[in-house]
Parts: C-alpha cells; structure tokens; sequence
C-alpha cells in the first residue's frame, strides 16, 4: 500500500513558503501546518528542512521577519514576503507551470498509444 505522503522534489519547498507566506505572515510552525491543511496532509515538512530553508529566502532578500505574539501567547518568529519575495514567488510559478505543462504532455503523448 502506498502512502500519502512523499517527499517533496528538490527546489520546490522554497516555492511553497512563498506562496504560504503570500497569503499571510506566518511563524514556522504555521507554515508547516498550512502546507499540511492546504495538501491534505500530502505535503509535510520537517523542522530540519524548513528552518534552514527560511533562514535561505531570507538571506536572499524574500523574507523578512519580526518577533511578534503567537496564538499561543509565547513569542514566535514571524515571516513575510519582500517585493523582491513576490516578484521571485510570481518566476517559480511561471516556471512551474511551464514544467508541468511540458510533463502533461509527455503522459498525453503515452496514453494515446
């Protein structure tokens, strides 16, 4: 039986932060729960992949952060999206989409046989 979960493919959980955090700042924790809630449990990301990750987009300038307030009451770390983190979010899923337009029709090409 197969699960349902599988590894996400390289370069693509910093796609995914972006587009979270484009919908609203968030702290890691909340991150990971949103990519979790919003796949349906498909997409689940540790904290040893998207600590570092988040500390990568902002070094280069698409993340800034603060210490704010947390649901829970305790201080967290929150992240948001720069321009420049927008403008970055907006090539990836040009890109993403190219990709996977380009692999729909490689199976098309497969399934017409």
């Amino acid at each position: 039986m197969s699960s349902s979960r599988f590894p996400i493919p390289q370069g693509t959980l910093d796609m995914l932060i972006l587009q979270i955090l484009s919908l609203e700042p968030a702290h890691g924790y909340g991150i990971a729960q949103r990519l979790e809630q919003i796949s349906k449990s498909v997409v689940q990301v540790n904290q040893g992949s998207l600590y570092p990750a988040l500390h990568r987009l902002e070094q280069k300038g698409w993340l800034k952060s603060g210490w704010k307030q947390a649901e829970t009451g305790r201080e967290a770390k929150f992240y948001s999206l720069t321009r420049s983190g927008l403008r970055q979010l907006r090539t990836e899923k040009d890109s993403w989409a190219r990709l996977t337009g380009a692999v729909q029709l490689i199976f098309d090409e497969g399934s017409a046989r």
